[in-house]
């Protein structure tokens, strides 16, 4: 039986992860995620006004999480070390790029709390593109990428390669380091 008990920011936004990736979109709803996390729907409604709203900051808090991260980039002396580190995130947080996707699917266009976070979201979105394009561009001046291709082009294909689905089931290390490879050198035998 549900029942009224309060809970963490960090469980309900753990709760919707799970039950996003696990459903999708339109069967996500705040009766799933009531019982999910044990308690009535109405209790969910003192917080939320709608789902949108809630996925939208849930949302915003992956993103800035994965931005805190990305940020540490800096850190890391050369472009080698850097694609490493970018590489190690990315697999660390494998559905962003599911999420951003769920995130296009928003239909509540009228609720100004929705608009103002994916105005957030979209500002967030930005900030990473312009990391990542900073990354590529430094690649290009240590001559480690090829400078007539063009940013967007390889930031796409990063961001596709890690979406790739490990179908049959490939030892993570062993399918991280393989993406990383064709990524970095090709496929040719002769690229390396």
């Amino acid at each position: 039986m549900a029942r009224e008990r309060k809970f963490t920011r960090d469980e309900i936004f753990q709760a919707v992860k799970i039950l996003l990736l696990e459903h999708g979109y339109e069967a996500f709803t705040f009766s799933l995620l009531a019982e999910y996390l044990d308690v009535a729907r109405g209790t969910i409604y003192k917080y939320y006004d709608n789902k949108d709203e809630l996925i939208t900051e849930f949302m915003i808090n992956e993103m800035n999480t994965f931005m805190n991260d990305l940020k540490k980039i800096d850190a890391y002396p050369n472009f080698d070390a850097q694609f490493d580190y970018l590489f190690s995130i990315m697999f660390e947080n494998t559905s962003i790029h599911q999420l951003i996707e769920i995130g296009k699917q928003m239909m509540d266009k009228n609720n100004e709390k929705v608009a103002e976070n994916q105005r957030t979201l979209e500002h967030l979105h930005l900030e990473m593109y312009h990391y990542l394009d900073d990354l590529i561009t430094a690649g290009k001046k240590e001559q480690k990428i090829k400078q007539q291709l063009p940013n967007p082009l390889i930031l796409g294909y990063i961001f596709q390669a890690v979406a790739i689905p490990n179908h049959f089931g490939v030892p993570h290390q062993q399918w991280v380091k393989g993406l990383k490879e064709i990524i970095k050198y090709g496929m040719s035998a002769e690229s390396k």
